[in-house]
This record gives C-alpha cells, sequence and structure tokens, in this order.
C-alpha cells in the first residue's frame, strides 16, 4: 500500500470514528434521569451473585452504605464476605438462610427463613443510609412459594426512589422481570461441575 493509500485509510478511518462518538454523544445527552433501580440476576449460569457483590464493592469504594440480606445460603466463609466485612461502617451482611431446599429437606423451617430474611430485607429498605440492597438467592424462595411473589413484587416496586435494590437466583419470576428496571440473564455454555470439578475458593466462594 502506498503513503497516499495509507494517508487515505487513516482519514476514512478517522471521519468514521468521529461520527461514532457524535453519534454516542447525541445520544448520551438524552440520558438525564437518575433513580434508585430494580435489578435483577437470573438465568442458569454463574456468577449471578459474584456479579451483583462486584456491584456493593463498586459502592463501597463510593462511599455509599450498602447491606446484604442472603435468602438460602448461610454464613458461608467466602471471599466476598471476608472482603466486606472489613468495611463494617459501609456494609451490613445478614446471612439468614438454612441451606438449599434439597440440603434442608424441611418446607416449614424454608419459609420460616424466607420470612424472617423479608423482614430484615424490609427494615433494610427502610433505612434512608442505605444506598443499595443485595437480596441474595431470593428468587430461590419466590419460586418455591417460601414468599408470596405478588407481595414481594409490589413491595419492591414501592422501594425509596433513590435506593437500588439487585435480586439474584435463578428462575425470577415473569412478575418480578416485568417491574425491574434492568434484568441480565446468565447463561451457561460449559461448567466444570459436569466434568467432576468441585466448587474452589476464588471461583465459586
Amino acid at each position: 500500500m502506498s503513503g497516499v493509500e495509507d494517508t487515505d485509510a487513516i482519514r476514512q478511518a478517522n471521519e468514521k470514528s468521529a461520527k461514532r462518538k457524535e453519534a454516542r454523544d447525541r445520544m448520551m445527552a438524552t440520558k438525564t434521569l437518575s433513580k434508585g433501580l430494580l435489578i435483577v440476576h437470573t438465568g442458569k449460569g454463574k456468577g449471578k451473585s459474584s456479579a451483583a457483590f462486584g456491584m456493593v464493592m463498586r459502592c463501597v469504594g463510593h462511599g455509599m452504605k450498602s447491606a446484604v440480606v442472603q435468602f438460602v445460603k448461610g454464613k458461608w466463609e467466602t471471599g466476598e464476605r471476608t472482603v466486606l466485612e472489613r468495611f463494617p461502617e459501609l456494609v451490613t451482611i445478614k446471612a439468614m438462610g438454612e441451606g438449599f431446599t434439597w440440603d434442608t429437606q424441611d418446607r416449614a423451617r424454608d419459609i420460616r427463613a424466607a420470612e424472617a430474611a423479608w423482614a430484615e430485607a424490609k427494615r433494610q429498605m427502610a433505612d434512608p443510609e442505605i444506598k443499595m440492597l443485595l437480596l441474595d438467592e431470593l428468587n430461590i424462595c419466590l419460586r418455591y412459594d417460601h414468599l408470596p411473589v405478588a407481595e414481594v413484587v409490589e413491595t419492591l416496586k414501592r422501594k425509596r426512589p433513590d435506593l437500588h435494590v439487585v435480586v439474584t437466583g435463578r428462575n425470577a419470576p415473569d412478575a418480578l422481570i416485568e417491574a425491574a428496571d434492568l434484568v441480565t440473564e446468565m447463561t451457561m455454555i460449559k461448567h466444570p461441575f459436569r466434568d467432576g470439578v468441585k466448587a474452589q475458593a476464588g471461583i465459586e466462594f
């Protein structure tokens, strides 16, 4: 390619880049709202809770107070908990779960645990200092009817305008997806568990 052709290619590339920037600037100029979001992480793929905990850590970085209510998982030793517990002035973590339903084999106990966790979630929602609330694995409780879906969704829809709420877990109900501002579905393509690889520190916990 000659020097002239090189110059023309560079000029055309720069023009395309300038047009893309101009279009993006126009789009960004229309995005002026700021509000507390209802966010849902669902799907069969890995990373729903991990992504949500990453958002909590992002809030810590901004000096924003957050709270975590874990609906299914008990007080497991996880890397996220270890990190976040170093910031007690910014993060409250309540592990209210009794374990997965296939572990407990006790529906009445699971319902009591879910109700206690939901009561704690509503208490955190009412705290004006909390800017983000993570309801980890709430979708599991909704799927198994441990909590009434209509009441939970209506309560989340009536949350404080400045509060972000993140809900995780497979099989998010349609009503919650409809009410949410942001929904991400994690899709599993491959998982080492299928090849006999157990959960590992730094990956699963």
